[in-house]
């Protein structure tokens, strides 16, 4: 009994002991709450969050601490020896949003006032723009539909920032739309129709606004076995009445005399060709980067209408006509129009599509018939911006899909970025709402002239490992839109005192002549152990 008495004694003591010595350890070390402790150079102390480096010579502290914990190492090291860098957010064009595609003496532009906020910082201040639009008389001022337009960005590494933007549809914008047509045979009734409503197309359209442009062209497909028959007599007339099969054609550039439409439309030639499937990626293609041929203007709202009434061949389909060559994504427009490269290359794939969707802010409307609308309403999830609705079999109700759509297309407004991977943007908004700002980068019904506050929170998660790119320019933009946001981003990876200057020797006495001096610690040469020179250096 008094064995067991003598145990549960030593185990009571061991208990005490160790409460009393845990009572003595600091906070950080007892919660794990303290990741700076073990950073051993001032770039791996000041990338982790709100730790703080003490450069000061001679220093006994742990030199990576948190201000906010480690009070008395803050309170020792002096001021000029701390590096502690914080998230500097400056705006560099800040142009007022504008109203309309005119102005007179800048009385549409937006007063706009921007509430600056950061995550890990409790300061905050409000500025108000200027316009820099003031122009005297009636006269044609540039549509401002995203503010800012340009800011600079200072991060450390997973400490986010939080910036407000905003985005407003300009009354009376610049349209261009292109129709883009599938004139094979089977759409001969289609191509009647639609020269028979392009007056009315023109007269929706101008009810948008008065700076409308329209513009035509047609596509057929591949002149190479098994997409059209190359036996003589076909390549001359494939069926009657019809022209030679060509793979796509600018018949009409982007004007304004948008009477030539319909007698453009009448007298273009259907043609013909064997597989199911057409061209229609290589018109695509070429319309979208033929910006000059096109007539695409810089600012105006792009809408390409491909309308069709069958599936389309990809990238990987050349193959079966003997073309391996890729699709190069450039422009190949001869004179006349006449894309030179069908045969000499492949058809372009979905993602060289999108890609270049989004480098030219176009929007598509894929005009199709009920048979293939599953297969384009698919085709939206992977091209930016698009959006599919259904052609009746004669095209009769083709002025209609295009204004549904474009009301779709301008009624909503999402936000996208090329931020690179080592950075990450979250977007916050209430869009028309007065609650709490949720995650989204979309808002949905939206009016002309109506002002949308967006909130994107930008995180630079790791140091890329090569110097030239922490430095980063990006874009945040408005999905068809072609203005942006631009964002030069400075990624804060490393300390100044690691750099040549201020507080940087090399061979520096203090390091025995055998390593450099920087930012209070020695960073020894190959074949010296560097704690037992900055062990040393402490004790000088």
């Amino acid at each position: 009994m008094k064995k067991m008495f003598d145990s549960s004694r030593w185990i009571i003591s061991i208990v005490i002991i160790t409460s009393v010595n845990a009572n003595y350890l600091p906070l950080e070390r007892l919660t794990g709450m303290n990741p700076c402790i073990s950073k051993q150079t001032c770039h791996e102390c000041i990338q982790t969050p709100h730790c703080a480096w003490c450069a000061a010579p001679k220093f006994s502290e742990k030199r990576c601490f948190l201000p906010n914990i480690n009070t008395k190492i803050f309170a020792t090291c002096p001021a000029e020896y701390t590096w502690n860098p914080d998230n500097v957010f400056s705006m560099i064009r800040h142009r007022n949003l504008t109203k309309g595609g005119y102005a007179s003496g800048g009385a549409n532009s937006y007063e706009y006032s921007y509430i600056n906020s950061s995550t890990y910082g409790s300061q905050s201040y409000k500025e108000t723009s200027s316009s820099s639009n003031s122009n005297s008389g009636n006269k044609r001022q540039e549509a401002i539909q995203i503010w800012p337009q340009e800011v600079n960005l200072k991060l450390r590494i997973n400490e986010a920032h939080r910036m407000t933007f905003a985005y407003s549809q300009a009354e009376d914008y610049p349209v261009d739309l292109y129709y883009l047509m599938d004139l094979s045979k089977s759409m001969e009734d289609d191509k009647k129709k639609l020269s028979d409503l392009g007056q009315l197309l023109v007269e929706s359209m101008s009810k948008i606004t008065s700076n409308f442009r329209l513009g035509f062209g047609s596509f057929v497909d591949k002149v190479v076995m098994p997409y059209v028959s190359t036996m003589p007599k076909s390549l001359k007339e494939p069926c009657d009445g019809c022209a030679a099969p060509y793979g796509y054609k600018n018949i009409m550039t982007l004007s304004q005399d948008t009477s030539h439409f319909a007698s453009l439309v009448r007298n273009a030639s259907v043609s013909g060709n064997l597989d199911a499937p057409e061209g229609g990626f290589d018109a695509i293609m070429q319309a979208i980067v033929c910006r000059r041929q096109i007539g695409w203007r810089e600012k105006a709202r792009r809408l390409l209408v491909f309308s069709t009434d069958a599936g389309f061949h990809y990238a990987g389909d050349g193959k079966l006509g003997g073309i391996v060559k890729p699709n190069d994504g450039e422009c190949h427009l001869d004179n006349s129009g006449l894309y030179t490269h069908s045969s000499l290359q492949d058809y372009p794939s979905i993602s060289q599509i999108n890609l270049k969707v989004k480098q030219n802010a176009i929007n598509i409307i894929w005009a199709v018939t009920e048979e293939q609308i599953n297969v384009y309403k698919r085709l939206t999830k992977h091209v930016e911006g698009s959006f599919a609705g259904k052609l009746s079999d004669d095209s009769s109700n083709v002025v209609e899909l295009i204004r549904e759509q474009y009301d779709a297309i301008s009624s909503s407004v999402e936000m996208k970025d090329t931020a690179s991977s080592a950075v990450k943007v979250k977007y916050f908004s209430k869009c028309l709402g007065t609650g709490p700002l949720i995650e989204t980068s979309k808002c949905d019904g939206l009016k002309v002239g109506t002002k949308v506050e967006f909130t994107a929170e930008i995180e630079v998660t790791s140091c890329p490992e090569n110097r030239s790119e922490w430095k980063q320019k990006f874009d945040i933009y408005p999905v068809g839109i072609n203005e942006t946001l631009t964002v030069n981003l400075e990624m804060l990876c490393d300390c100044e005192c690691e750099r040549e200057g201020t507080m940087f020797e090399p061979k520096s006495p203090e390091c025995n002549g055998v390593g450099t001096l920087k930012c209070g610690i020695c960073e020894c040469y190959d074949g010296f152990l560097e704690n037992v020179v900055n062990a040393a250096l402490i004790k000088k």
